[in-house]
């Protein structure tokens, strides 16, 4: 999964999404510790698109903060 295509998700489908990949995730390393892992590039994969989702999901927290600091601030008068 590219970053604009997670840019592109809505917050509700995000939080889906990285559940989802945590679930296969497990299910993935349950497999490879029974010795069954077709595909041990697929941890990664999905290690990965978890980052890149956390990271969108994080920056998107920021972004009313960020805008709220960046307003100057007025003094009173005396």
């Amino acid at each position: 999964m590219k970053i604009k295509e997670i840019a592109e998700m809505s917050t509700d489908e995000l939080l889906t999404k990285r559940r989802d990949l945590r679930q296969e995730r497990l299910h993935l390393r349950l497999q490879q510790q029974s010795g069954q892992l077709e595909q041990p590039s697929r941890l990664r994969f999905i290690r990965r698109d978890v980052a890149r989702i956390e990271t969108v999901l994080s920056s998107r927290d920021k972004q009313p903060q960020a805008a709220a600091a960046e307003e100057p601030k007025t003094k009173k008068k005396k």
